[in-house]
C-alpha cells in the first residue's frame, strides 16, 4: 500500500504553477481562470502518470469486459436480424462496452476530488491565490483528457477482436464526438458525487450501488427484446440504451431496428443522447459547483 503524505498547512501559500521557494513569486495574483485551471488540469494529469494503477478502470476493466462478453458469454447470445455468426455480436458489443466505461468515467472524478478532500489537498489549495472556480474546472478538464484513453483502448480493442468502423467519415466523428459529450457529463455527476461523498470508500460503495446497475438494464450486452415488462420500460427510457445504440448506428455495426410502436427514445437514439447530455450538464454542473463551494470554501 502506497503511503500518504499529507501537506504541511503550516507552510507559506505559494502560488500556482509557480517554483517552490521562489519567494518572488509569492506576492504574485492568480494569472485567470483559464491559467489556473490547466496548471490544476495538468496536476490531475501528473497524478495518473506517476499512478498508473488508478486507470484500472479506464483501461484494464474495459478490455476485460470485452474478452469476458466475446469470448465466454457472446457465444449464447443472438442478435435478432442477423446471421448467427460471433462477428455479429463483437460488434454489436463493443458499442455497449464504450457506453459503459463512459458511464463509469464519472467513478473517475469522484474518486479524484474525494482523494483530494481525504488528503487535504484541496485544504493547501485554499490558501492559494486561485482564481475562482479554477480548482472545480480543473477536475473537470484532467478527467476529460483522461476519458480520451479508455476511448482509444476500447476502438483499439475492438479492432483486436473483430470491430469494424462500417459507417462514413462525418457519422464516425459524430459517434466520438456523442462519446466524448456524454463522458464530459457524467464527469459532472462524478464531481458532485466526490464533493457530497467526500470519501473514496463512499464514492465506491454509493456509485456501484446505483451506477452500475444502470449499465446492465440496457441494450449494453444484450439486446432489449428478452427482457421482461417493467425491466424492459425502464431499458427503454435508460440513457445507456440509447447512448449504446447511438454508437451502433452511427458507427454502422450491428443492432436491432426498434418496431413502429417502439418509444421515442429508441425511434431517435442519437437525439434522445444529446437531451440527455444536455440535461446532465445543466443540473450537476450546478449542483457540483453548490456542494463543492458548501464543503470546501464557505
Amino acid at each position: 500500500m502506497t503511503a500518504t503524505t499529507t501537506p504541511d498547512l503550516t507552510k507559506r501559500a505559494e502560488p500556482i504553477g509557480s517554483t517552490p521557494g521562489d519567494a518572488s513569486s509569492l506576492a504574485r495574483p492568480s494569472r485567470g481562470l483559464a491559467h489556473d485551471t490547466w496548471v490544476l488540469a495538468k496536476r490531475g494529469l501528473v497524478h495518473m502518470k506517476r499512478q498508473p494503477e488508478q486507470l484500472s478502470d479506464a483501461t484494464i476493466q474495459p478490455i476485460m469486459f470485452v474478452v469476458l462478453f466475446a469470448y465466454v458469454f457472446g457465444g449464447s447470445i443472438r442478435i435478432p436480424g442477423f446471421p448467427d455468426e460471433p462477428r455479429v455480436y463483437r460488434e454489436f458489443l463493443l458499442a455497449g462496452i464504450m457506453a459503459q466505461t463512459l458511464v463509469f468515467t464519472a467513478f473517475g472524478a469522484a474518486m479524484s476530488i474525494a482523494n483530494d478532500q481525504k488528503n487535504q489537498a484541496i485544504d493547501r489549495f485554499r490558501s492559494l491565490p486561485i482564481a475562482r472556480g479554477a480548482v472545480i474546472a480543473g477536475y473537470a478538464v484532467s478527467n476529460l483528457i483522461k476519458t480520451m484513453l479508455p476511448i482509444i483502448i476500447m476502438s483499439v480493442t475492438g479492432y483486436a477482436i473483430g470491430w469494424r468502423v462500417r459507417g462514413s467519415v462525418v457519422d464516425t466523428v459524430a459517434a466520438y464526438g456523442l462519446a466524448v459529450g456524454f463522458a464530459f457529463a457524467m464527469i459532472w455527476v462524478g464531481i458532485w458525487l466526490g464533493a457530497m461523498v467526500g470519501t473514496p470508500e463512499g464514492v465506491t460503495g454509493i456509485g456501484f450501488a446505483v451506477i452500475f446497475p444502470l449499465t446492465f438494464i440496457a441494450s449494453t450486452f444484450v439486446p432489449l427484446q428478452g427482457m421482461p415488462g417493467v425491466v424492459r420500460t425502464i431499458a427503454e427510457w435508460n440513457p445507456v440504451t440509447t447512448l449504446s445504440d447511438s454508437l451502433r448506428e452511427l458507427f454502422g455495426n450491428p443492432s436491432v431496428d426498434p418496431a413502429a410502436n417502439a418509444p421515442w427514445s429508441l425511434q431517435n437514439p442519437v437525439l434522445y443522447s444529446w437531451i440527455w447530455v444536455a440535461i446532465i450538464i445543466c443540473v450537476f454542473a450546478p449542483l457540483a459547483v453548490r456542494a463543492y463551494t458548501r464543503k470546501n470554501v464557505q
